[in-house]
C-alpha cells in the first residue's frame, strides 16, 4: 500500500465523521421525534391505553373495533371521497392553469404563480375564518350572491347541513392546494427541452399533439410527485375539519385525521387512535406504492 493510498482513505475517513457529524443533530431530531413515535404508535395500537391507568394488552382488539365503529366507517369513507375529488381535479387543475401561464413572460408569470400560491402560504386559521364567513348562513357571500341571481329562494345553512357540508370542504381544500402544483409545473415545462417541441412543430405536430408526445413525459416526475403529496395532504386533511366543522353535522364531514384526534385527545382513547393512525399510514403507503409502480409502467 503507497504513502498516497493511504493519505487518501485517511482524508475520506476524516471526510465521513466530519460528515456524520454534522447529520448528527437533525439525525437525533429524526430518531427521536419521527421513528421512536411511530414505533411507540404501532406498539400502543395493541393495548387499550388511556388515562390515570395501566395500559392494557388487547392484541388486535383495537383493529377488529375499529371495522366494527360505524362512525370510523362513516370518516374513512369521507376521506375516500376527498382523496378520489379532490387529487385528479388539484392535478389537471394545476396542469392547466401552469401550461396557460408558463408562456407568460416576466412580471405577468410571477404575478399569477404569487396568487394561486398565496392560499398555501397563508395560516390555516386565516383562511378558515374568510372560508367560514364566505358560506355564513346568514350574510354570507355565496347567499348574497345566490339570491341576488335567482339561484337560490332562501339561505342554505352551507357547514351546517350534511348534503353541502363535505362538499364545501373540498372546495377549500382545493383552493389551498393547486399553489405548490402550479409552481411545480411551471418550473417543469419551462424545463422541457424547447429543441424537441420546434421540432415536432417544423414536422406538423399541433400544439396538443406537442404536448402528450414532448412535453408530458418529461414532467412525468413532477406528476409523480404532485400526485404523491396532494394524496398524502388529502388523507391527512384535518385543520379546515377543526376549525370549519368539528365532524359535523352528524360526522358527515369526519376524516380519519380528525376521528383520530377526537379519539386520542377528546375521548383519551391512546390506543384505538393509534390503531387508526396504523390504518391510515398503511394506506398511504399502498397507495403511494401503486402511483410509483404506474408511473414507472408509463
Amino acid at each position: 500500500m503507497t504513502k498516497k493510498t493511504t493519505v487518501s482513505r485517511a482524508l475520506a475517513r476524516r471526510e465521513t465523521i466530519a460528515g456524520y457529524a454534522f447529520l448528527l443533530p437533525s439525525l437525533i431530531f429524526f430518531v427521536g421525534f419521527v421513528i421512536y413515535p411511530m414505533i411507540q404508535c404501532v406498539v400502543t395500537s395493541f393495548f387499550d391505553s388511556t388515562m390515570n391507568r395501566d395500559d392494557i394488552f388487547i392484541g388486535f382488539g383495537n383493529y377488529i373495533q375499529l371495522f366494527q365503529d360505524t362512525d370510523f366507517l362513516r370518516a374513512l369513507k369521507n376521506t375516500v371521497i376527498i382523496v378520489v375529488v379532490s387529487v385528479p381535479v388539484t392535478c389537471i387543475f394545476s396542469l392547466w392553469v401552469s401550461s396557460v401561464i408558463y408562456d407568460l413572460k416576466g412580471p405577468l408569470c410571477s404575478a399569477f404563480r404569487c396568487i394561486f400560491y398565496l392560499p398555501v402560504v397563508t395560516g390555516s386559521v386565516a383562511v378558515a375564518v374568510v372560508w367560514k364567513w364566505m358560506f355564513n348562513n346568514y350574510y354570507g357571500i355565496f347567499n348574497y350572491v345566490g339570491k341576488g341571481i335567482g339561484v337560490l329562494d332562501k339561505n342554505i345553512n352551507w357547514l351546517g347541513d350534511e348534503k353541502y357540508a363535505l362538499g364545501c370542504i373540498i372546495l377549500i381544500l382545493l383552493t389551498t392546494s393547486v399553489g405548490q402544483p402550479i409552481v411545480l409545473y411551471v418550473s417543469a415545462l419551462n424545463n422541457v427541452d424547447q429543441s424537441l417541441v420546434e421540432a415536432a412543430e417544423v414536422d406538423g405536430a399541433n400544439k396538443i399533439q406537442c404536448f402528450w408526445r414532448i412535453k408530458w413525459p418529461q414532467i412525468m416526475p413532477t406528476t409523480l410527485y404532485v400526485l404523491v403529496i396532494t394524496t398524502i395532504n388529502s388523507f391527512q386533511c384535518f385543520a379546515l375539519i377543526q376549525l370549519l366543522t368539528s365532524g359535523g353535522p352528524n360526522h358527515s364531514t369526519d376524516t380519519i385525521m380528525y376521528y383520530i384526534y377526537y379519539n386520542a385527545f377528546k375521548l383519551y382513547k391512546y390506543g384505538y387512535g393509534n390503531a387508526m393512525g396504523v390504518i391510515l399510514a398503511i394506506i398511504i403507503a399502498v397507495l403511494s406504492a401503486v402511483q410509483f409502480k404506474m408511473a414507472k409502467t408509463d
